[in-house]
């Protein structure tokens, strides 16, 4: 799997909406974080015996994307409470919270990823796995091996969603509404 912080940090750049207000900002950006990392809750099973490769085994179940849509959906709820706007919402969740096994696809050890779970148990990776695994649990992740997942993760996905937030803040700017009126009283200008 990838780093929870690396999960965390990619639910958070998609979800980045400069146009709302703080408290809104804030809400979003925690509950995309909380969805981009909840996959990984399947740990848990780990501990009490949950055999690793079964259906609610790590990277099964809770890496589906059925899993992702109904985290999303529920997710949405929370955040906001126009129906209208709950759909786009529960899209933009359900697709951070996908982006969780998209990411432990491109890792390079544990069993693959069953994306189409329950339907399906085959587990997958992508053709190219450039992110070293990242050890379980929290003290592991400071030993030499965890710092090299973290060195994996930087230049394979921290420097990427760098770029992606800041095309995505220069697509945002102009096209939000204030752009378009600084724009078209310009040209009037001319």
């Amino acid at each position: 799997m990838a780093t929870l912080l690396t999960h965390g940090l990619v639910g958070a750049v998609l979800a980045r909406n400069p146009q709302a207000d703080a408290r809104q900002r804030r809400r979003l950006l925690l509950t995309a974080a909380f969805c981009a990392m909840l996959p990984d809750i399947d740990v848990i099973g780990l501990r009490l015996g949950v055999p690793y490769g079964s259906l609610w085994g790590h990277r099964g179940m809770t890496h589906s994307l059925v899993f992702a849509a109904t985290a999303g959906a529920v997710a949405a709820c929370f955040v906001v409470r126009k129906t209208s706007e709950r759909l786009r919402l529960t899209l933009l969740l359900f697709a951070i919270t996908a982006s969780h096994g998209l990411l432990d696809a491109l890792t390079d050890g544990g069993f693959g990823v069953a994306f189409f779970s329950p339907f399906d148990r085959t587990r997958y990776f992508f053709p190219v796995t450039p992110i070293s695994v990242s050890p379980i649990g929290l003290t592991q992740i400071f030993s030499s091996s965890g710092l090299t997942v973290i060195w994996t993760e930087i230049i394979w996905v921290w420097l990427p969603m760098m770029v992606v937030a800041r095309v995505m803040s220069r697509f945002r700017h102009t096209s939000s509404p204030q752009a378009e009126g600084k724009a078209q009283s310009a040209s009037a200008d001319r």
